[in-house]
């Protein structure tokens, strides 16, 4: 059990971020970034920075700050911010539960990271809270596919996926999941990318609360 345990840690600390800094950076992902990322502006919180692939898409001279929630910033993050000349002001604390007062946020910034969630609805609705009056949610992410038969595998597969991906699941209602939480969604964009059917339904768009 100790072994089991020690060997997990070491894969989720030295191995699954490079994993999944990999994959995040695969094509079909990143034209979502590119497309999203460098509308954020103002006082900006990142759900789930990791490596931080967002990094690249930001431009500096429309972030007041920028604040990331993720368990432990990577150095990799630090890294790629350093040679954007951007600061990473860092929440150490996960998303279901964010010490910062309310309103503080001018943009939400969330790619690829409510399918690991533990709790998708608790973290959306502190994004909701955290946002400023007029403020918004970008969000890009992959999810729950529209035809019966590919959801039926991503149900299947999801419970080992989740042991391999950091808890990553295949089969979440993307758009379903930010409404119930008081969002309302603009300029929804969602579909196949190019890949595994499993993988590759994405959704992005921006949101605004209710």
């Amino acid at each position: 059990m100790a072994l089991t345990k020690t060997m997990r840690n070491f894969y989720e600390r030295n191995i699954l971020p490079s994993m999944i800094d990999v994959m995040c950076g695969m094509p079909m992902f990143e034209r979502h970034r590119q497309r999203l990322v460098p509308q954020a502006s103002g006082r900006v919180l990142e759900i789930g920075i990791g490596t931080g692939r967002n990094i690249a898409h930001y431009r500096p001279e429309q972030i007041q700050c920028l604040c990331a929630v993720d368990p432990g910033l990577h150095r990799k993050a630090r890294r790629r911010a350093r040679k954007r000349g951007m600061e990473i002001l860092e929440v150490p604390l996960t998303a279901e539960k964010i010490p910062v007062a309310d309103a503080s946020f001018d943009c939400v910034v969330c790619t690829f990271s409510l399918c690991t969630i533990s709790d998708p609805n608790a973290a959306l609705s502190e994004m909701r809270r955290l946002l400023a009056p007029g403020g918004r949610m970008l969000f890009a992410e992959h999810g729950s596919a529209p035809e019966a038969w590919v959801r039926r595998w991503q149900e299947g597969i999801t419970p080992y996926w989740k042991l391999i991906g950091g808890g990553c699941h295949l089969n979440r209602n993307i758009p379903a999941l930010i409404e119930r939480s008081g969002f309302r969604i603009e300029g929804l964009k969602a579909g196949y990318e190019r890949g595994p059917r499993v993988l590759s339904y994405l959704y992005s768009g921006t949101a605004v609360p209710r």
